[in-house]
């Protein structure tokens, strides 16, 4: 098995995209690929058919490859809940909240782990694609690093790095990561990336000579910023507004403490709507759909809603028959209470909640995590559920849709009205459920983009490999894996 690390100048440089686009390119060349990242930390987890947490990073990367995603693609998932603490997922299974001082405290028991998943691989597949983390030469965390350059080395790998010139001093950011690394780590450099480039690639002709004159680390080419070429990154679906764009608007709460942001990628692919994600009232002046995501600490986020004034914006915007939706926690908001006296969740206390469903949660110890066949119509698709509430109906109310699980189907979810609430995430990965709110909303100019979210997401690997073998020299890349 062949092992080459995707590392990165910092954070955002685009390690994710790399990876996800050159686990299908690799794949493209008859190869049996593999995503891997050692440790994760990110709120937008995925569940996987054995109901194990791993970040959606590696579950899309998994899917370039062709491959069902699995718990030892992302041996440790780290899940923030607050500052400096974090739920700490360990092949798939959620494990205790801890603060940042005890993780880093004693990471060997962790390493192992890490070092026997890598083992697990061996002969599982022809190329292991292993995802850094920020900067592999963060110098006051290299002896704690086990997610850059200590798994590299373990497998006797390869590594590319990725820079980000979107961010200005590419020269200084690659130049200096490479010349920071330990000396033999250097040695296992095979090619530098310079990512997301806008405008004409011709003006960064001679970059190469330039880098040469300070790295031996061959320079591979210059990525060109593709808007309409991005699948999810570690961090989810992007939270940031776009420039520009039309359409009725399909807001989103931008939580403080979000998770599974992706839940709102699919209304992106559509027309006649734009997403814009709000945290103010004044910005809720013109939405035709309102949804509340899912939050790794329901009732902070719930208490920031009331702070705000967004509660009772979303509150009167619901009474004045405006379809709101709640994903995950956002569906516990909508209840009347929520509680969670011991903090196992996050926070501790008792809140009450919008009152817009009749729905009272507890948290408990127990975090159901499974992945579920959604029906909605006549639509059938996959979702999953990943939560620690457990939510009572207090009275009578029609669900929104039904799962499949285990050979039974069950209702799932809360519909009365215009305000529907779930526990799915994936909800809108079929055009069904999109076109039924937009339809509640009188939205007359939507268009559901993407009907088959899964052959969309094929497509958009395809087109990313394209992009890398059109402008990046991957022939010593193909060499080293014996392509």
């Amino acid at each position: 098995m062949k092992s080459l690390a995707i590392l990165g100048t910092g954070s955002n440089a685009g390690k994710s995209w790399v990876a996800t686009a050159l686990c299908a390119f690799l794949r493209r060349q008859g190869l049996r690929v593999a995503p891997f990242k050692a440790q994760n930390m990110s709120n937008n987890s995925y569940v996987t058919l054995e109901g194990g947490e791993i970040g959606r990073a590696q579950a899309v990367q998994a899917e370039a490859c062709g491959l069902r995603p699995i718990a030892e693609m992302n041996p440790v998932l780290l899940k923030p809940s607050a500052d400096s603490i974090s739920q700490v997922v360990i092949r798939g299974v959620p494990g205790p909240h801890l603060r940042a001082d005890s993780y880093y405290r004693d990471l060997e028991p962790l390493w192992a782990e890490i070092v026997d998943v890598l083992a697990w691989w061996q002969g599982r597949c022809d190329v292991l694609v292993l995802e850094g983390a920020g900067s592999p030469v963060e110098l006051n965390l290299m002896d704690r690093d086990i997610v850059n350059l200590r798994p590299v080395e373990h497998l006797d790998g390869r590594w590319l790095l990725v820079a980000d010139i979107e961010r200005g001093g590419v020269f200084a950011q690659a130049i200096g990561t490479v010349q920071l690394m330990p000396p033999a780590s250097r040695e296992r450099g095979l090619g530098l990336i310079v990512n997301k480039f806008r405008g004409d690639l011709n003006l960064f002709d001679g970059a190469g000579a330039q880098f040469a004159q300070h790295i031996a680390t061959p320079y591979l080419g210059v990525l060109p910023m593709r808007y309409d070429l991005q699948p999810e990154t570690e961090d989810g679906f992007s939270i940031v507004n776009p420039d520009g764009g039309g359409g009725a608007e399909v807001a989103w709460i931008r939580f403080p403490r979000i998770s599974n942001s992706q839940d709102a990628h699919p209304w992106c692919t559509d027309a006649g709507v734009q997403v814009r994600w709000v945290s103010k009232p004044a910005e809720l002046t013109n939405a035709r759909i309102l949804i509340l995501p899912g939050s790794k600490d329901t009732l902070a986020d719930l208490r920031w809603l009331a702070e705000t004034g967004l509660a009772d914006a979303i509150c009167e915007r619901a009474r004045a028959g405006l379809p709101v939706v709640g994903i995950c926690g956002g569906y516990q908001m909508l209840g009347h209470s929520l509680a969670d006296s011991h903090g196992l969740a996050g926070s501790a206390g008792e809140v009450k909640g919008l009152g817009l469903l009749p729905l009272q949660t507890t948290f408990a110890a127990h975090k159901r995590v499974v992945q579920v066949q959604a029906h909605f119509g006549d639509a059938h698709w996959t979702a999953y559920e990943i939560h620690m509430g457990e939510s009572q109906v207090t009275s009578s109310a029609s669900p929104l849709l039904s799962i499949g699980e285990v050979g039974q189907t069950l209702p799932e979810g809360l519909r009365i009205g215009n305000v529907w609430g779930t526990y799915l995430h994936g909800l809108f990965e079929t055009a069904t459920t999109r076109e039924a709110l937009a339809a509640a909303a009188g939205i007359d100019a939507y268009r559901a983009g993407v009907r088959d979210w899964t052959a969309y997401k094929d497509g958009l690997y395809a087109q990313m490999a394209d992009l890398l073998a059109e402008h990046l020299d991957l022939d010593e890349v193909l060499r080293y894996v014996g392509a």
